[in-house]
This record gives structure tokens, sequence and C-alpha cells, in this order.
């Protein structure tokens, strides 16, 4: 695993060198191991760009010898390559390409996606099996391309301009190549406060822009075409409907467990220690065991608790697991000081805000693993495909509810629901809250009322806005592109749209980002075996009911792993991965989050108002309100802004 960045001049200006290299230094926790740069020496055809450079850091995970270092180049210097990924059919093209005509100098998979790319070009990019960002250019053809895997699991960020293309694998990394137009988004702004994530192609600068999954951007000498698609994942769902039209429910687990424990297996490719990080949910669960199925001895397994909020801790289940497969098993019990103490750190690490405070134990749970291993797998992607998240069964909940008499409806539950404080520490409360976010969102098409669900900036909390109205016209904007994004899988009243979406825009604009983000920061990396293009094209043709069936959710998942998964994992309630930040910040996080949100802080911004920021801290401080996840978004926003300057402070 990697970081990358490169300049390519459409016109007469160098290659920078030392930009390039403040560039890669900038992203040397992605990879300790090497920091390489690569520019264009010879002159170019005529008809291909003025000057193109590249650099890479390499974290060594295949073949961790220098020949295959990067950038990467052929013999001759005539192709180069760099590479952020792991390829996992690296066997199957290695002798087709050899075939063709390439000879290796590597064992790795860095050299095996050179060869592809300079044989087939862009249209490689269908036949690689794996996760990546990369840069290619052929000095050859006088043409090249960026591109970024198809579910967007590793990240790729650009600023093309008329006389040049800039592109990194973070904002800060892009900053360092010089690219203009450093003013914050204000629709950027509003999609974090909305979601608590910026989702593709945005980024929180006006000048920069987020690669959509499974895109490709060419360049020549005539400049940097538009990303378009080179990966049809509707055409791969409307296949594996077709064959499931036909299949019995027993005869689909069957297959589902198959295509699971493939992926696992195709995923354990490395050269260097391996591990499964476990949480003690169903996902990580089924990882951790075909893992364990696939290897000759005992796999290593990591899983944080916590010793003072039992609600949030999942740490008996993933010692259950571990047990049953054999694992050795490694364990972070942790407190509360060590996860206050743990927050600047990732905070500081933030090259943009992001608002999804899970981010905490995921970076806790990759430095534990880090100590042990360089590679883990995780269990990521599991619950958008398979139905995971109580937002799934919101539409019969809303049903059933609708159906209560009125008067009871009015008279009784309703009021009874305004009493009850806030708060996701408390079961009761918990519940209560998720009833109140079901009930705002009546209305609208499967889509709208997934949005209102999923959206953490509540109606009684746009007081924090200078202009309320704003937040409308996000969620139009990302309600439209939710009906772009899953038009080809589902009509929008239909609940299976909202995971295509979900898939499509939410899992790398806040998941997959948050792993990348939390792993690379201590140069760990990180696999997602759900993310298997057979999984995933089967997960999104299994009909919702077998998914989500009078409120249980991943059904078909359960269904298929009993008897091989423990009963106490296979019928708990679902937890989320993370950490009590609304209790702390009831406590010892608020002197915190007033030195950072400031009146001062909050007006360079613009669009936020200070006095409504503190009603909603006061109602969240007295349990009117749980707003827990949008004073996260906040600090992080105001904690990003005064540590890189973007706006004064």
């Amino acid at each position: 695993m990697c970081g990358i960045a490169g300049i390519v001049h459409f016109d007469a200006t160098p290659v920078d060198a030392e930009r390039l290299r403040a560039a890669a230094h900038s992203l040397r926790h992605r990879g300790p191991d090497h920091l390489g740069v690569w520019i264009q020496r010879d002159a170019p055809r005529c008809d291909a760009p003025q000057h193109v450079g590249y650099a890479a850091v390499r974290l060594a995970v295949q073949d961790p010898r220098p020949q295959a270092d990067q950038p990467l180049t052929d013999v001759e210097g005539q192709v180069a390559l760099a590479y952020n990924g792991e390829l996992y059919n690296g066997d199957e093209l290695r002798p087709r390409l050899q075939d063709a005509g390439w000879v290796f100098r590597s064992t790795g998979d860095t050299e095996i996606v050179l060869a592809a790319c300079a044989t087939w070009g862009a249209a490689a990019l269908a036949r690689l099996d794996g996760m990546w960002a990369l840069a290619f250019f052929d000095a050859r053809r006088g043409d090249g391309f960026i591109a970024r895997d198809p579910f967007g699991i590793k990240p790729l960020l650009y600023s093309a301009q008329p006389g040049s293309l800039r592109f990194a694998s973070e904002l800060g990394g892009l900053e360092e190549l010089g690219f203009s137009n450093r003013r914050l988004d204000p629709s950027s702004v509003m999609h974090h406060l909305l979601l608590g994530y910026i989702g593709a192609p945005k980024t929180i600068f006006g000048g920069a822009k987020r690669m959509p999954p499974g895109h490709v951007l060419t360049f020549s000498r005539h400049g940097a075409a538009s990303p378009r698609p080179y990966f049809d994942l509707a055409r791969q769902v409307q296949d594996a409907r077709a064959e499931l039209s036909s299949t019995p429910y027993g005869e689909a687990l069957t297959q589902l467990r198959a295509r699971i424990a493939r992926s696992v297996v195709r995923q354990r490719v490395s050269d260097v220690p391996l591990g499964c990080c476990l949480s003690g949910g169903v996902d990580s669960s089924i990882v951790a065991t075909h893992l364990a199925e696939a290897s000759s001895r005992p796999i290593e397994t990591f899983s944080i608790g916590h010793a003072e909020h039992a609600m949030f801790d999942e740490s008996n289940y993933a010692r259950l697991v571990a047990e049953r497969i054999g694992a050795a098993h490694h364990e972070w019990k942790l407190t509360q000081r060590e996860v206050i103490e743990a927050i600047p750190a990732v905070l500081d690490h933030l090259s943009e805000p992001f608002g999804d405070r899970s981010i905490i134990p995921t970076t806790l749970v990759s430095r534990l693993a880090r100590r042990h291993v360089t590679v883990t797998l995780s269990g990521d992607g599991a619950d958008e495909l398979f139905g995971g998240y109580w937002r799934y069964t919101a539409p019969a909940a809303l049903r059933s509810f609708q159906r209560i008499p009125a008067f009871l409806r009015n008279g009784l539950i309703l009021p009874m629901l305004r009493r009850i404080g806030s708060a996701k520490s408390s079961p009761g409360a918990n519940r209560a809250r998720q009833f109140r976010k079901l009930l705002r969102a009546g209305g609208g098409d499967a889509l709208a009322r997934h949005l209102a669900w999923a959206r953490i900036l509540s109606p009684e909390a746009e007081c924090i806005l200078l202009d309320p109205p704003t937040v409308r016209d996000a969620e139009q904007a990302v309600l439209g592109t939710a009906r772009q994004l899953s038009r080809p899988f589902a009509p929008p009243d239909d609940v299976d749209s909202v995971l295509a979406f979900d898939v499509r825009y939410g899992l790398p604009g806040d998941m997959l980002h948050k792993v990348d983000t939390a792993s690379m920061s201590c140069s760990l990396e990180v696999r997602v075996p759900f993310l298997d293009p057979q999984v995933v094209a089967m997960g999104l043709a299994i009909p919702f009911a077998w998914k989500v069936d009078r409120g249980l959710r991943k059904r078909i998942l359960v269904d298929a792993y009993r008897g091989i998964l423990p009963n106490a994992v296979l019928d708990r309630a679902k937890q989320g991965f993370e950490v009590p930040f609304g209790e702390y910040l009831r406590g010892p996080l608020r002197d915190l989050f007033g030195d950072v949100v400031t009146a001062k802080a909050v007006e360079s911004i613009g669009l936020l108002r200070f006095d409504g920021i503190e009603q909603v801290l006061q109602d969240h401080l007295h349990r009117r309100g749980e707003h827990g996840d949008l004073l996260f978004a906040l600090l992080s926003l105001c904690w990003w802004a005064r540590r890189t300057s973007a706006v004064g402070t």
C-alpha cells in the first residue's frame, strides 16, 4: 500500500521536482519503506504532454525488494506507473502478459499492473481485481491516465486546469503540488454538516475534485479529459439477478458463502504479516472465520473494547469468535482517558474535515494491529450490501407505526417520545432518538426518506446556519446524485435503490474513507473481502426480503453462517463501532470543544451562527437532543480550519 502524487504539464512549464518530493513527504505515513520520484527526462513525442512527473511512497507488501519500488518504469523508461493498491488476480494476469512479450523483473503486483496498462491501455482497468488508485504514462503513445478502483476503496484527488493536471492520494499532498483555488467550497461544507462526510466528486476546496469510484481520467497533449466510468456494476448486478431468479434460498446461501470464502482466500496474498480486525459483529466474524479456515497456523485478530462503557463494548463477542477459530487474539480495553488523549492526533491527521466519529476507534484498533502485522482484513461493506443498518428497517417500522390508531399515536406515543431524553448511551433513550428520526421523514420516495434518516443535521439543529434554506439545497443536491447513481439498479421508490446508493456513494465517501484515513495514519493496509466484484454483484442482486425480514437485518448472512458462527454473535443486536463521544462531550471533552469551536473560528468559516451552535450544544448537554454526530462534525471542521489556516481564525 502506498501514497502517490503527480504533475502533468501540457505547456512548456517544467515539473518541479521539489514540489513532487514535498508531496511525497506529506504522504510518508502511507508508505514508510521507500520514497521515489520520477520525471520524464527525454523529449516526449511531439503530440505528448510536455512534462510529466510522478512520486510515490511505498508500504512494501508484495515483493518488498527494491525491484518493486515506485514509481516503476519499464527497462527503457518509456512507460511509468505510480500505484497505491493491491492486486488479487496477479497470478492469472502474469502468464497472459508474458505471452504478450513482457519480461518481468519482480514478483510483486506493481509490475503486473504496469505491464497490463502498457499492453492494454485503459482497457486494463476492467481486468484488475483489487483495490487501487494509480497513474500511468506511456511516452510511446503520448498519453496516460489516472484511475480509481471500482468501489472507491483507495482515494484519489485531482485538480485539472487548462495547462496542468495534479493528483495525490490525500488533499495534503495535492496542496504541496501547488494547485490553485484553495477557497472553501460552501456546498461541501453543507454536505459535511448534513451527512458527516463529503462525497465524490466534491472536496472541501472548490479547486480540487475527488475521483468517483470506477472512473478513469485520460490525458494527452490536448489536456485532461473528464472522468468517465470504466466499470459497469449495473450490468454485473443484472446478470446476477438473472441467475438468482431461479435459485432457491438454500442454494443462494451456499453460493454466497462460496463467493465470500473465495474473496477472503484471494485477499490473503502478502509477503508480510497479515491478520484480521475482529469487532465481534457478524461481518468481521465471517471474514476471520474464512481466513482461519484458509490458514495453516493461527491467525492474528485484533479488537478494542471500552473499560467504562459497556453499551459500546463488543469485545466479549470478538473474544468468543477468536476462541472458536483458534486465533491469536489481541484486545485493547480502552479507558476514557486513552480515548480523549487520542482525539487531537486523530483530528490533526485529517487532510479535510470528516464528521464520522467512529474514525477514533478505527484509528485505535489500527494502531493495535500495526504493532503485530502490516496487513489486515475487515468486514466493511457488508452492512450496505445486505441491509445491516437500522435505517433499512425504517420503512416497515414507519408503516407499522402508521397503522396504530391516531388517538394512541397522538395522545400517548408522541408525547411520551418528546419527554424521553436523547442519548446513545442508554438503550431506551437511543430508541426514542431513532423513532424521532423515523417520524420526521414520512414523505417522499424511498431515497428521500433514506436521506432524511441518514442526515446528522436534524431540523431542530438548523439554527446553526446563517441561511437555513441552504441545507435544503444540499439535501436536494445529494438526492439528485442518489437518483442518478441508483437509477440503473432500481426505481427511486424501491428500497433496493437505497442500498445501491449507499454502496456507490456513502460507502466510499464515509466508511472506506474513514478506514483508509485511520489505517494509513499508522501505515497499516486494510483489505475488504466483501467488496469483491462477485460478492458485490450478488449482494445487490439478492431480493431485499432476503436481507431484511420482519425487523431482522442481514437475514441471508445470518442464515448462511448459522452453525458456523456462534449463535450469540448471529442473534445479537447490532452495535455501531464507536466511542461514547456524545457522553464525553457532556463531561471531559466540553472544554476542548469550547476551545476549538469559538465565535472567531465560526465567523471565519462563514455559513454558521455561533449562537445557534451554542444552543444546540446546550440542548445536547441537557439531553434535550442527541447531537453528538453534528457536534463532532463541527469540531472536525473548526479544528481543520485552524490547523491548516484554510480560513482565517
